[in-house]
């Protein structure tokens, strides 16, 4: 429902061709450099970067990561790490009970399953303990630039109002905008949703009137025709 009300109608699944080259190439104006803004140097680095950001800002996992890094540079030394320093390093990004768990456990069945080496593909990452296919694809897309679209709140959130998809799950709206965004772009449009929906399209107060994406989007249609 809209904040009005009101049904929007994504009724049109798959959405016209026209209606994605428009928001796509309108993505493009708006966020032409973007990119992962996790800070990090190699595919572990990123990959224990992503497990942090889980309920929690790029900026504060930044702010984290340096000395972590410093103290567990690679797979090897992290799991052999112990539970209440790791807890204590990571602790301010929240949920650092979880995280560490998952931390250790990504480290351990790197060590025991791939040589210390981070997988590359996306059916070993997963297989990792607290690696889901979105953490896989963030690190596939920005380390090993292998495409795949990364559906975080803000994708899935951005892509249901804009009628691209009509899914809720978020492994389902994967695969439907596997569909509908080409391959070569699936990895810059996960950055440039993420950006829009931090900037413009909130899950509670969407800047409707002010985004120029308005045109393609029928919840904002659906918003600014209610005022």
């Amino acid at each position: 429902m809209s904040p009005k009300g009101k049904k929007y109608d994504l009724s049109c699944c798959p959405p016209p061709p026209q209606r994605v080259e428009a928001i796509l190439e309108g993505l493009e104006g708006l966020y032409p450099d973007a990119g992962c803004s996790l800070d990090h140097q190699d595919a572990y680095q990123l990959l224990v970067a992503t497990i942090l950001s889980a309920q929690c800002t790029d900026e504060r996992v930044n702010k984290v990561t340096p000395a972590l890094f410093e103290r567990f540079p690679d797979p090897a030394s992290l799991a052999q790490a112990g539970t209440q320093e790791l807890e204590d390093l990571i602790r301010s990004t929240g949920f650092f009970r979880n995280k560490a768990k998952s931390l250790l456990g990504m480290a351990k069945g790197v060590m025991e399953k791939h040589g210390g080496e981070i997988p590359s593909d996306l059916n070993s990452l997963v297989k990792l303990p607290g690696i889901g296919r979105k953490t896989a694809n963030v690190v596939l897309g920005d380390v090993f630039k292998v495409p795949g679209i990364v559906v975080d709140t803000h994708v899935g959130r951005l892509s249901n109002r804009m009628g691209l998809i009509k899914q809720k799950d978020p492994v389902k709206a994967e695969y439907a905008l596997m569909e509908v965004i080409p391959k070569k772009l699936w990895t810059k449009f996960g950055h440039q949703m993420i950006l829009h929906g931090r900037a413009v399209c909130a899950s509670r107060k969407p800047k409707c009137g002010q985004c120029a994406l308005l045109l393609y989007c029928p919840f904002g249609q659906d918003t600014q025709s209610g005022e």
